[in-house]
């Protein structure tokens, strides 16, 4: 089997590894509520819930992108990350009291911790140009779970006898269900997961032998040469950024964190803030669409199901039409048109907030931009931050967006009496990314790549 055809299978099993994310979510979120209800937990608990799995990824995930950066491979993290998830999934299944319960999402989110290294090592077997449709087609995978968990909710809601001492029923099946489920990933992984090369040696080409020769990748050399470097040398730079002198690595040198200026720059912040808002968004209008939909159209689990499934639907055609934009378009154009779809689509729930039908389009034109900004976001991050501590990079980003997904379930969760109130928090944040994006627009570009005079003879470029 050669390197291109495991490069691809790889890329399946990471899929598969986010289709069971998104399964998971898709069966357990229809009915924690209700869950949460029989433990007699309080209101709020629902909130803790969902953040608990947050707060887990928010301090593990830039840990393990770290141990990917400095063991440049990913498959021993993830087995002993879905570690975490069957663990956690089958402490959710014994659910003998709410406290368990909350253990049980905090557990299970260490595992979900491993995304920061998936994300550095596709950023590190990816050309640029190719890298959104990648990252497009990985997030595709998770919202197919989302399709795909409320057909495996058809059954599990049926589930009503014993395992043992362990009561199944509809509310304890998703636990068991899941932790099988992860179970036999590790095996899959263990059989069809390779730690492949980076797109650069994998693919050779001019760069190539410059990177042999250095002994690293073109996003770590220096972003201008000294005069009296003997070596050619190939530098990345944006065409606005004023280059400084970087002393090169030595042979042996191992990879440290990023310095906090690089995510001091304003086009990192303008990402990261990006990363936060659309999760907080998201996370509070799924924690506040349960609630509301019971109270106002009287949907039982079964209608929830069927409404994540629709949205699910949605959301994987939104994911290959953005898949199919950003080899046409700018990843900076994909995010503003996203931006744009999600303040139309606040606007329009703040207006309609009680009418069922205009309700639907709301969410229908929330999701639609969802693609379109998480996709964008993450391309430019990978493409603005150093290819050498990618995992930590990564990991930085996905605890932004964890911090989000903690504070979102918390402040729907507190408001579910008061949607206006959370609603109007939500275009605000809308307003105010909107704003950043526009004033730092000729920043969002992903760097070009040129060549010191000293290389070009030799290049042929």
């Amino acid at each position: 089997m050669d390197k291109h055809q495991k490069r691809r299978i790889t890329f399946l099993t990471i899929g598969l590894i986010f289709l069971l994310s998104g399964i998971e979510y898709a069966v357990i979120l229809p009915t924690i509520w209700r869950y949460l209800q029989i433990l007699e937990a309080p209101p709020y608990f629902l909130g803790l819930g969902l953040s608990a799995f947050s707060l887990s990824g928010l301090l593990t995930g830039p840990l393990f992108g770290l141990w990917s950066d400095r063991s440049r491979a990913t498959k021993h993290i993830i087995l002993f990350s879905n570690l975490f998830e069957i663990a956690g999934n089958f402490m959710y299944f014994l659910g003998y009291s709410k406290w368990l319960l909350l253990c049980s999402r905090l557990v299970a989110g260490v595992g979900a911790g491993a995304g920061s290294s998936i994300f550095g090592f596709i950023t590190r077997c990816t050309q640029a140009d190719e890298r959104a449709s990648v990252f497009a087609a990985i997030m595709a995978f998770r919202q197919a779970g989302l399709l795909i968990g409320p057909a495996f909710n058809m059954f599990l809601r049926l589930c009503d006898f014993k395992l043992g001492p362990f009561v199944v029923d509809k509310y304890t099946s998703p636990g068991i269900f899941m932790c099988v489920l992860w179970t036999l990933l590790q095996f899959v992984v263990l059989a069809f997961y390779w730690d492949v090369p980076s797109a650069d040696s994998a693919e050779g080409g001019p760069l190539q032998e410059e990177v042999v020769l250095l002994e690293m990748n073109e996003e770590e050399l220096p972003l201008v040469a000294a005069e009296e470097d003997s070596v050619h040398r190939y530098l990345a730079v944006h065409s606005d950024y004023r280059p400084q002198p970087v002393r090169c690595p030595s042979k042996d040198h191992d990879p440290d964190p990023p310095t906090s200026p690089e995510f001091l720059r304003e086009e990192v912040v303008v990402l990261l803030t990006a990363q936060f808002i659309t999760l907080f968004n998201q996370t509070a209008l799924e924690t506040m669409v349960t609630p509301m939909t019971q109270r106002y159209f009287g949907f039982t689990e079964l209608g929830n199901s069927l409404m994540y499934g629709a949205c699910g639907v949605e959301v994987i055609l939104g994911f290959l039409l953005v898949r199919w934009l950003s080899s046409r378009v700018a990843d900076r154009v994909v995010l503003a048109v996203g931006l744009a779809i999600c303040g139309v689509a606040c606007v329009w729930c703040l207006i309609f907030l009680t009418d069922l039908r205009a309700f639907i389009i709301g969410v229908f034109l929330q999701l639609l931009g969802l693609p379109f900004v998480a996709v964008s976001q993450v391309s430019l991050f990978s493409k603005v931050t150093a290819e050498k501590t990618q995992g930590f990079s990564q990991g930085v980003r996905r605890s932004v967006g964890g911090l989000a997904t903690i504070l979102g379930p918390l402040w729907a969760g507190g408001l579910t009496n008061n949607l206006y109130v959370m609603l109007g928090m939500m275009l605000a944040l809308l307003t105010l990314i909107t704003i950043m994006t526009y004033l730092s627009y000729s920043h969002l570009t992903e760097p070009r790549t040129v060549e010191c005079a000293e290389g070009s003879a030799d290049s042929g470029l």
